[in-house]
Parts: C-alpha cells; sequence; structure tokens
C-alpha cells in the first residue's frame, strides 16, 4: 500500500491472472478508502457482466457499487466533482482513452487503482496493461495457485471443451470457471 500523501495523485496497479484475488484486493483498498470518508467512484467495464452488472464482484463474492462503462471517456461525466479516488476494474478490456485520463486524474491529486490481467491466456501483454504498469507510481502482481502442480500461478489458461485454447481464438473471452483456470508457466499451454 502506497503512503498517503496529501492531495498528491499517483496511480496504483494491480496485476495478475484470473483467480488471483485482483478484483479482492480493488474491493479491499475501495473500502478502506471510503472507511477515511474519501469520495470514491469506481468503473467497470460494460463487457465484463459475469457476476453483476453495475458492482464489481470477486469470486468469493465480495462487491463494491460500480458504473459500467464501454469507453474510457465514458468516465468523465461521472468525475465532477472530482473525486479523492477513481477505481477502475478489469482495465484490460478497455480503450486507449483510459491513458490520458488516469494521468490527468493523478496530475490533479487523485488517487487512481487499476486492476487487470496483465497477460492474455496466450501468456502475451494484454491491452493497455504494459502502458498502465511503467505509467503507475505502485505495481502490486498477485499470483494464484495452479491447480495441476501447486505452484504459484501467473498465467490464465482458457479451455475450450477441456483443452487448451488454440493461439489464434479471439483474445477476448468474458468467462470464468467455466473456460479459465490459473496456471504456473511450466503448466500453460496453448494450441498452435
Amino acid at each position: 500500500m502506497p503512503p498517503v500523501l496529501h492531495r498528491q495523485g499517483w496511480i496504483e496497479v494491480i496485476a495478475g491472472p484470473m483467480f488471483s484475488g485482483k478484483s479482492e484486493e480493488l474491493i479491499r483498498r475501495v473500502k478502506r478508502a471510503l472507511i477515511a470518508r474519501q469520495r470514491v467512484v469506481v468503473f467497470k467495464p460494460r463487457l465484463d457482466n459475469r457476476y453483476h452488472p453495475a458492482y464489481v464482484v470477486s469470486h468469493d463474492g465480495e462487491r463494491v457499487e460500480a458504473i459500467p462503462v464501454g469507453r474510457a471517456q465514458e468516465m468523465e461525466a461521472h468525475l465532477d466533482p472530482l473525486p479523492d479516488v477513481v477505481a477502475v476494474d478489469e482495465v484490460q478490456f478497455l480503450d486507449e482513452g483510459l491513458l490520458p485520463l488516469v494521468e490527468r486524474l493523478a496530475q490533479r491529486g487523485v488517487r487512481v487503482i487499476l486492476a487487470g490481467l496483465d497477460l492474455d491466456f496466450r501468456g502475451e501483454p494484454f491491452g493497455l496493461m504494459p502502458e498502465l504498469l511503467a505509467r503507475a507510481e505502485f505495481v502490486e502482481k498477485l499470483t494464484a495457485i495452479c491447480p495441476r502442480c501447486g505452484a504459484p500461478a501467473t498465467r490464465t489458461q482458457r479451455l475450450v471443451n477441456g483443452q487448451p485454447a488454440r493461439y489464434t481464438d479471439p483474445v477476448i473471452l468474458v468467462g470464468a470457471e467455466e473456460h479459465y483456470e490459473p496456471r504456473c508457466r511450466a503448466c500453460h499451454q496453448v494450441r498452435y
């Protein structure tokens, strides 16, 4: 957790594979900010409606209300007056407009908390995450547990009919346990 700096903004990124606790950690940080009586606005991509269309929900059922958006530009309408904290879950699904927005927010003294997958199912950098990781003042990379061998899982395995997905499959397929599981580097597979 970063130090509390009076009205100095920054960017925090919570990264890792599916089932590593990214949303859970984002929710934890948001709840602490709310306890501190800070004004918090939470966003999530409209595309991610796995558990609830208007809440960020962790796999263990923790949740916090969120504004669903299709593009980063839609967030601007909800940022007046300027909040103390802006949190965004599943940032890998958002467009490039998020980059200048989070930079402006941090520059204006807002704490920006972002959570998302750093690698796609192929093991390749996912969406905006490399750029966000490079710009962040604080980065926390979480791991899950590989169900095959018990090692720290840093990758997300997509399964299609129980088999590893093909490299050429579409990158975005929203789902949970029915399509994905965490894997370590050695157990992660992609069919070419």
